[in-house]
């Protein structure tokens, strides 16, 4: 893995992260997207998806064979110790599947991961690079993005880290309480830093 430099990208549901991972992507460098490898994993890999329904109950799969993600997201952000134990047997598939990746790529990439820490895969990249933003920012921002309750919001915001958690685990933090330009010129400013070093 030593021909890759490896960007960890991750941050607070809401803060803006995909916004930042378009803008790495625009610039020309490979972006993994570890929610995407998620997803895929639990169409192919039916032990990955009978492991996760056996810790969150056998109806999180739908009758066709397929996840039920919204009840499955309703159970394991109830609680931290429901997240982490969906991330215990989720993140081993993921970074599998990563560093499979990783091995055909050269020059830098970016491993796009809001559970970035939670795996350890912080571990292997080169610099970490977190997206914050206020929590009433992020809780309005999920609640007219994803379709769910002022509740599921909050419970999804209080099963992550905290913004000081991300501050200081990582390189470079990208703020994102105000405008999308303002936020797309700084993170664009970020990305031309870490090219030039």
């Amino acid at each position: 893995m030593t021909r890759v430099k490896l960007i960890g990208l991750t941050g607070q549901s809401g803060a803006g992260k995909s916004t930042a991972a378009e803008l790495f992507k625009q610039s020309g460098m490979t972006v993994i997207d570890a929610d995407a490898l998620v997803a895929k994993i639990y169409e192919s890999s039916s032990a990955c998806l009978k492991s996760v329904a056996a810790s969150f109950g056998q109806d999180i799969i739908n009758p066709d064979g397929s996840l039920n993600r919204r009840l499955l997201a309703k159970r394991a952000f109830e609680s931290k110790e429901n997240t982490a134990l969906l991330g215990a047997i989720v993140h081993p598939f993921v970074i599998a599947e990563t560093l499979r990746i990783l091995k055909t790529l050269s020059g830098t990439a970016v491993f796009d991961a809001p559970q970035l820490f939670e795996s350890n895969m912080d571990a292997v990249c080169d610099i970490i690079v977190s997206v914050t933003a206020n929590e009433d920012v992020r809780l309005s921002r999920i609640l007219g993005r994803d379709n769910v309750t002022e509740e599921q919001a909050t419970e999804r915001i209080r099963a992550q880290f905290s913004e000081e958690f991300f501050r200081s685990h990582s390189d470079y933090t990208l703020e994102n309480n105000g405008d999308i330009s303002g936020f797309k010129a700084r993170t664009s400013a970020l990305i031309q830093k870490i090219k030039a070093e």
